[in-house]
């Protein structure tokens, strides 16, 4: 039998080591455990990272599709490959942004980068994402804001030093199983506690000393109301804010009341003592999709922040924590040239665009002078824009967009190659389709959110119609731009990548492969082959961050409401969350036996006011957007006048909200306003199957 293979899961971005072994006979993975050796996890391992790697319910691609006449037909890679190379040439003559690129937290270090190479500096256009802008946008302009940098200055060693655990629109529980537990075992220790801001009762909350159930879309109030409250009492880090910080006294004199921003968030005075009481202890906090995922997304995340910089919570065993969902998002932020270059270098930087045009050798107005729009804006123009073909790699706009029914009619008009592993709404609706290796058959590395680097090893061979995204993306580049990016030689394009980050605040200059495989994971900043990152800005002491000043800076953001308030047509309010085996809107965990219907937890009040049956197991949701049939679970934990689906459900987002952030361009999936009505017949039921049917108003 042969040696288990190291490698490293790509469920979450916790970046789990596991031991993955091969089968004996034909494709597939045998048996996968946690890695005891590996620096990240220690052999801890969850049970949907090691079902999702080793047999995913997903439906496999393993041949090129094109459509003729109308319908996808299988077909041969010369004649998938020559129709992209045909559409795409031409319209890039016409227009060098006419071609929309969309990325994934799902693809390696070495793909991300290569796909990020191309859009940017073969194509040059600015309609390019790397679908982090999703889910972690407004925590990065919240970091950029503050520290001058992104990524969290903490690591998970300071888990266990810390204190006070304060939870904040997030459920790790769920989403990130085996940091939560290091989270539970540090919170039980003498004196420490865990606290959960959450509108619902979820996993996490159910096991917190505190939980505070704030009314939905008011995390900046509430956030606003305890730092108010810490002034009032007295309890700012005088010293440290005048050290190492800028800003405070603007903010200071900007700050609403405390009682009336905690009665917009619909708790009482004695919840914002315990929260203000929660940062005056050495304390961790931690947010999530529920801050991210909001017009004020970056305000909110900032905020914060604030609360870690007025409190004197910044160094080791403290600070602000985004808990980040896709696998490799971390790593797209650093080498996809999606928010900045390599490195993370500014865009707004002449200088910095240069340093990338000479290390890739392309003429420097070839690349873009900003960052485009994100996903929304970037399908938006199809239409209303220059777009007129869409590249997506491991990833599914189809589903995943909010107002997802006018994404899937404008992906429609726009053509579209969907590359992926397995079959997806947006593989329905694709011009060429491309089948690509996922994890467990790719070769690679990635980044975790803790900013540990690793690698991924592959434990199976490829089915012989399938390649791995880097493999093809740098098919495709040489089609449309010869010689940009040479062989897929995932080792190669890393040691580029590398080189192309020395210096910079992402340094990964002193990681290799070779140190990899001796050392399993290395965080970055890593300007050498023996240094790695630790705390970041934080040296014996003293604090330095990259900002003009060398200081942290404080934000000033109010609440200002929610886009789409409730009114009497549409009493109720839809929040979207993660299930437990939902991850990139369930592309390995839904099978072919999986309902079609998403499952709805409903209090049993808001039930009873909607007048369906206390026995029913169906219901209808509908938005201003679309309406969709649900399954019904009546859940107390789920307060009244709100909906809760499953945002990683198909049908989910044709009733989400496409308002998006202005600074990060993060869509607002958190909130919208909906009804919920009963299924009045069986006939009725039937019409119900179009789940994309407008709502009256």
């Amino acid at each position: 039998m042969s040696e288990p293979v190291q490698t490293t899961c790509m469920r979450c971005a916790v970046g789990c080591g596991h031991l993955t072994d091969r089968v004996d006979a034909g494709y597939g993975i045998g048996t996968v455990r946690g890695d005891v050796t590996h620096p990240v996890n220690r052999g801890l391992a969850c049970s949907r990272g090691v079902e999702e790697t080793k047999d995913p319910d997903g439906t496999w691609l393993t041949r090129p599709l094109v459509r003729m006449d109308g319908d996808l037909q299988p077909t041969t890679w010369d004649v998938a490959l020559s129709r992209i190379a045909n559409e795409f040439g031409a319209a890039l003559e016409r227009d060098h942004d006419s071609v929309a690129v969309l990325g994934s937290g799902q693809q390696t270090n070495e793909a991300a980068y290569a796909l990020g190479k191309l859009a940017r500096g073969g194509f040059g256009t600015r309609y390019y994402d790397a679908n982090t802008t999703l889910c972690m946008a407004s925590a990065v302009t919240a970091y950029y804001d503050a520290f001058g940098s992104d990524a969290p200055p903490c690591t998970y060693d300071d888990i266990e030093d810390a204190q006070t655990h304060v939870v904040w629109g997030a459920n790790p529980a769920v989403a990130h199983p085996v940091m939560f537990r290091w989270i539970s075992e540090s919170a039980t220790a003498d004196d420490s506690e865990l606290v959960v801001v959450d509108p619902v009762g979820t996993k996490t909350a159910q096991g917190a000393d505190e939980h505070i159930a704030l009314e939905p879309g008011t995390d900046l109030a509430l956030a606003r109301a305890v730092l108010a409250r810490v002034v009032e009492r007295g309890d700012v880090d005088e010293e440290f804010v005048e050290e190492a910080t800028t800003g405070f006294e603007e903010l200071r004199g900007d700050l609403p009341d405390p009682e009336e921003a905690a009665a917009t968030a619909d708790v009482d005075m004695e919840t914002v003592e315990k929260l203000a009481d929660a940062f005056g202890e050495q304390t961790l906090v931690y947010w999530g999709m529920g801050v991210n995922q909001s017009t004020q997304g970056t305000e909110t995340a900032g905020a914060l922040v604030d609360l870690c910089l007025a409190t004197g919570n910044l160094g080791p065993g403290t600070g602000p924590f985004s808990l980040t969902g896709q696998a490799n998002s971390m790593g797209t932020r650093v080498c996809s040239s999606k928010g900045s270059w390599p490195g993370m270098r500014s865009f707004s930087d002449p200088d910095e665009r240069r340093v990338v045009a000479d290390a890739w050798d392309v003429p420097v107005e070839r690349l873009p002078d900003d960052p485009g729009p994100g996903p929304v804006g970037l399908v938006n123009a199809i239409g209303d824009g220059p777009v007129e073909a869409v590249w997506t790699v491991a990833t599914n706009p189809a589903a995943g967009l909010p107002d997802a029914s006018a994404a899937r009619e404008h992906l429609e008009d726009a053509f579209l190659v969907a590359q992926d592993a397995f079959h997806t709404e947006t593989t329905e609706l694709a011009d060429v389709v491309l089948p690509a290796a996922t994890w467990g058959e790719s070769s690679g590395t990635a980044v975790n959110m803790e900013r540990r680097v690793s690698r991924i090893r592959p434990a199976s061979d490829l089915v012989p119609d399938v390649r791995t995204d880097l493999d093809i993306i740098t098919t495709i580049g040489e089609l449309l731009v010869p010689g940009l990016l040479g062989d897929p030689d995932p080792r190669d394009v890393f040691d580029e990548l590398a080189a192309l980050t020395a210096g910079t605040q992402a340094d990964l200059s002193g990681i290799s492969y070779a140190r990899l495989d001796e050392q399993q994971a290395v965080r970055w900043p890593a300007p050498d082959a023996v240094s790695q990152g630790g705390y970041r800005y934080y040296d014996d002491g003293d604090w330095s961050f990259p900002t003009p000043s060398g200081k942290a800076r404080f934000s000033t953001g109010r609440h200002e409401g929610l886009p789409e308030p409730t009114n009497e047509t549409y009493p109720l309010t839809l929040t979207t969350a993660r299930e437990a085996d939902g991850y990139n809107t369930g592309v390995r965990s839904r099978g072919e036996d999986a309902p079609a219907n998403p499952l709805a937890r409903v209090n049993p009040e808001t039930i009873e006011q909607a007048d369906v049956p206390a026995d029913a197991d169906e219901a209808v949701v509908e938005s201003r957007r679309a309406t969709v049939p649900v399954r019904v679970e009546v859940d107390e934990a789920v307060p009244e006048g709100l909906v809760w689906l499953p945002i990683h459900h198909p049908e989910t987002n044709a009733l989400t909200l496409p308002e998006t952030d202005p600074r990060s361009d993060e869509p607002n999936f958190k909130q919208c306003a909906v009804r919920v009505r009963p299924v009045a017949d069986e006939a009725a039921a039937g019409t119900l199957a179009d789940a994309d049917a407008p709502a009256d108003d």
